[in-house]
């Protein structure tokens, strides 16, 4: 089931091309296919560095990419409370939020923001009330936040378990526009008039399905025991793209849950910063007078664009998983120009660059391969695309370039016809996969690399 938007204009009208976007995004998802190892590279001399000390403080436990918005985008809150959800993927006793003015042209006033844990009972709006806090930055309850930049909260004391819903409030008192945001949150989140943000219950006035201007949530614990993040870069099937919403089925958020029962007080976070439609190599660009005008600045910088901002600055962040490249080859003739198609030497030039970036700042980082995409209902399929993904699958699995492969693509295809996805694992677009096959991605992580 597809998140529902309540709100009228510009939300109501991008409605109907949203499983569109999400299936030309081309991200990929687990399910319960056989787990395939994914050991270090043989040819691979990087090691990590040294471990943060236990003072370091301050660990990711969520977060989310931001995007612009098309011009045909028209979202604008005034005096309207936003109620946002997210899942925590480690544990800690003292929390802060990020949010973001990135996208936006104009400074961004937040009159006032709390954050809470969701109740455990009655609808998915209501916050436990003796686990709400009110948020100051720079020890004042508002901020405004100039164009194109973001803001960290002061933290605040909460104790805050691995894989609870937290919900953070922001008022915003001005008209704003709905500037920066994740498109596709696959989880349902609402708007109130006035400031209600230290309510317990509210009075919705429209359900979304984005995050606007919330990036990231990260934790302490404030003692001695060690945690790190690792980092998941990737598309629309690391976004999450066809799996239910408010499910947190995401292939990472299966990562999170297998760490969590894995190593105890050990934690390693996972941020997800899958966009859908996101490529390796170029920006949203349109054909003019095509319908992608209306959407495709949803699918976000490219990530050699976004790799400082996503991946280098993430708190704690001490490993990367890189899952791009289906949609460098599938995009050109569909969503943008034929002039942007690229060959399989572009998308290992551009992972080689990755590489090198993560490194530098001491991070491990690991090469996802191209899950299959034979017969998909996009017009991604093409006998040279898929020449260039065998191309591309065979460099991150023998290169040693990377610090260790996680062969997705070997968990999740059909044995009988290896360039597609196995039917069980298939959303129905012979892309993206289901919410089984999202699990079985997890799976195909071997949790030794992320120790």
């Amino acid at each position: 089931m597809r998140p529902h938007s309540a709100r009228s204009g510009a939300l109501g009208a991008r409605r109907a091309g949203r499983h569109l976007v999400a299936v030309l995004t081309g991200a990929l998802l687990l399910g319960t296919a056989p787990a395939t190892s994914a050991e270090p590279s043989a040819g691979s001399s990087f090691r990590p560095a040294a471990h943060r000390t236990a003072d370091a403080a301050w660990t990711g436990t969520w977060a989310t990419t931001p995007t612009a918005t098309p011009a045909s985008d028209t979202t604008a809150f005034e005096d309207e409370t936003i109620r946002q959800t997210v899942r925590t993927s480690i544990g800690g006793e003292r929390v802060r939020i990020r949010l973001s003015n990135e996208f936006g042209s104009l400074p961004l006033v937040i009159g006032a923001a709390h954050l809470a844990r969701r109740a455990a009972d009655g609808p998915a709006s209501r916050i436990d009330p003796r686990t709400d806090r009110p948020l100051t930055f720079g020890g004042r309850t508002s901020v405004t936040i100039p164009a194109g930049a973001p803001v960290l909260s002061d933290p605040v004391s909460l104790r805050v378990p691995a894989g609870s819903d937290l919900v953070v409030s922001i008022h915003l008192p001005e008209r704003t526009p709905g500037s920066t945001l994740h498109a596709f949150a696959f989880q349902h989140n609402y708007v109130a008039s006035g400031n209600v943000t230290g309510r317990s219950d509210i009075d919705a006035t429209a359900t979304i399905d984005r995050w606007y201007f919330l990036t990231g949530v990260s934790v302490s614990t404030g003692r001695s025991e060690r945690s790190s993040a690792v980092v998941t870069f990737g598309d629309s099937i690391t976004d999450g793209a066809d799996t239910d919403a408010d499910a947190n089925h995401r292939w990472p958020d299966f990562l999170a849950g297998r760490l969590n029962a894995a190593y105890g007080p050990h934690a390693v976070g996972v941020l997800n910063e899958g966009i859908s439609g996101n490529r390796l190599l170029h920006d949203p660009n349109p054909p003019a007078g095509s319908e992608a005008e209306n959407f495709a600045a949803y699918f976000g910088q490219s990530a050699l664009r976004r790799f400082d901002r996503d991946v280098a600055s993430q708190p704690g962040a001490e490993h990367l998983i890189v899952l791009l490249g289906v949609n460098d080859l599938g995009h050109p003739g569909t969503v943008a120009p034929e002039s942007e198609r690229v060959t399989a030497a572009d998308l290992v030039d551009a992972h080689r660059q990755i590489i090198a970036r993560a490194h530098d700042r001491g991070l491990t980082a690991y090469g996802g391969t191209i899950l299959p995409f034979k017969n998909d209902t996009l017009g991604f399929y093409s006998p040279e695309n898929e020449a260039a993904r065998q191309t591309v699958n065979r460099w991150i699995r023998t290169s040693g370039a990377y610090d260790g492969v996680i062969d997705f693509d070997r968990a999740l295809r059909d044995p009988s016809d290896p360039q597609r996805l196995l039917a069980r694992y298939d959303s129905g677009d012979h892309l993206h996969p289901n919410d089984a096959g999202a699990e079985v991605m997890s799976r195909a992580v071997p949790l030794h690399l992320l120790r």
